[in-house]
């Protein structure tokens, strides 16, 4: 182990940065078009957006006592881990590493790539330089021109945040600022210069689906129900998107060991950053019904509502302003991503849960191969696909793994969502006499209404989706016998494995 050790660099500005520019990436840009396909009402998409941003903000509330009690690096991991033990807290450091921070970097990568394919069109996902490879069932392995750019996007982003905390901080501010100036303008572009006939705000029933030509069997095949129960299980997964277009605001309490004052500054930074980005959310979904038609939303070409409004307002250039706004969001979220990530795995390193170089501080005072082993994990997860065969044309199509796998481990992550929410209950309990800078706001209603609201939304997903949820439980599952076998081999002495503690 070197003698360095992190540095406290972060003030306010910087950790609502963070928070800020983790969330906005490019689930506000195009999620809106799934929801809509699922509710379809105005009223019903701006509630499923309201009712994530309830979640998010009574979660963050929670996380912010937790935050300032426990300023330390690895943040939500140290949180479950002091609540209910090393186990839970390494199935949440093992998911993360595995799928959830890796995963998001990944598909935010392949976003940024995407639209950069808008200005070159030789950035294309079927620009093959090495063809999809079959390798067993339904995958495959490719590099396209459009997976070389997300690959490198990862890897110069893991470069840059390994030359310490104010190049990584410097590239959050800049970009965060410029994707919540961009945000804002679609925004105020949306609602003063919408509003025409047609538009879904002044057209389209806003409360009864029915009144739209909504079918909740076209919506989700193979649902039974019918009337109000299948409008409100649908909600549930309306809300899948708003809610995922919302994570990650937890990942600045991963950076607790380098945030100045932090008793004060990780409480504030999360409920001003969560705040600001809840309420531009919400308004952003007004400006798109107030733009475009219902049909236009749901129906936006591969999902793009974002470019779709600005294109309907300003023509082919608000479609490539509006392009060049998401892949600033994406590069400035990618950057939060991996700058907040790496100190997860850093914290487990050194409680002997992972390798040991991982828990080792470079002469920047960052945990440099705790970056690199994420940035690499997270550059080969855009390299996998998936195989789809059409039964009828036998033509072949192939999607993205880390896609497959993220939406295998929704309701695992809530389930995370619902343990790190009631861990202020917990602690309270089990540690009453730490110093508790700052406590939850309506303690204990809001940690309950979080948690009400994260169960039902999980028993929803369960109904509709039972495989999927299962497949996502058995991800976060197979940590166990790692977990097991790190115990065992750190117990027979191999600290070549593991950091001391």
């Amino acid at each position: 182990m070197t003698n360095e050790k992190l540095v406290r660099g972060l003030g306010l500005l910087d950790a609502t940065m963070i928070v800020m520019g983790s969330m906005i990436g490019s689930g506000v840009f195009i999620t809106s078009a799934e929801s809509t396909r699922l509710v379809t009402a105005p009223g019903w998409l701006l509630l499923a957006w309201a009712v994530a941003g309830v979640m998010t903000i009574a979660g963050a509330l929670c996380c912010a006592e937790l935050a300032a009690m426990l300023p330390r690096a690895g943040g939500e991991y140290v949180f479950l881990r002091q609540a209910y033990g090393p186990t839970v807290g390494f199935l949440f450091g093992w998911t993360l590493f595995l799928v959830i921070q890796t995963g998001t970097i990944a598909a935010v990568a392949i976003a940024f790539a995407k639209f950069t394919g808008v200005f070159f069109p030789a950035v294309a996902t079927e620009n093959y330089l090495v063809r999809p490879i079959h390798l067993f069932g339904a995958y495959a392995i490719s590099l396209s021109t459009e997976q070389l750019v997300a690959v490198a996007l990862i890897l110069f982003l893991t470069w840059l945040n390994t030359n310490g905390l104010q190049v990584g901080k410097l590239v959050q501010n800049i970009f965060t600022f410029a994707k919540t100036a961009a945000l804002i303008a679609l925004i105020v572009i949306g609602l003063s210069l919408g509003w025409k006939a047609g538009c879904a705000a002044l057209t389209a029933n806003w409360w009864n689906p029915s009144a739209n030509g909504w079918n909740p069997q076209s919506a989700q095949p193979g649902l039974t129900m019918v009337g109000g129960l299948a409008l409100i299980v649908l909600f549930g997964k309306a809300m899948v998107g708003p809610l995922f277009a919302q994570t990650a605001w937890a990942n600045v309490t991963f950076t607790g060991s380098e945030v100045r004052d932090p008793g004060k500054t990780l409480p504030r930074s999360l409920l001003i950053g969560c705040g600001i980005v809840v309420l531009l959310y919400i308004l952003a979904n007004l400006a798109y019904t107030a733009v475009l038609s219902l049909g236009e939303i749901a129906h936006a070409p591969q999902n793009r509502v974002a470019v779709a409004a600005l294109s309907a307002v300003a023509g082919p250039v608000g479609a490539l302003a509006m392009a060049g706004a998401i892949m600033i969001s994406t590069f400035g979220c990618d950057n939060g991503l991996i700058l907040a990530g790496g100190r997860v795995y850093y914290a487990m390193a050194n409680d002997g849960l992972f390798f040991r170089v991982v828990g080792r501080i470079n002469a920047r005072h960052v945990p440099a191969a705790a970056l690199v082993a994420q940035g690499i994990w997270a550059a080969f997860l855009t390299l996998p696909r998936t195989v789809e065969v059409n039964p009828a044309t036998g033509a072949v199509t192939y999607g993205n793994v880390y896609n497959q796998l993220l939406e295998y481990i929704i309701a695992a992550d809530l389930v995370f969502y619902t343990t790190m929410v009631a861990s202020v209950i917990v602690l309270r309990r089990k540690n009453p006499d730490i110093a508790r800078p700052y406590r939850v706001w309506g303690y204990p209603v809001v940690p309950l209404i979080a948690m009400t609201l994260a169960i039902l939304l999980i028993i929803d997903l369960a109904v509709l989706a039972p495989a999927t949820c299962g497949i996502g439980f058995a991800i976060v599952l197979s940590g166990l016998p790692v977990y097991l076998l790190w115990n065992l081999l750190g117990r027979r002495g191999n600290r070549g494995l593991a950091a001391p503690h």
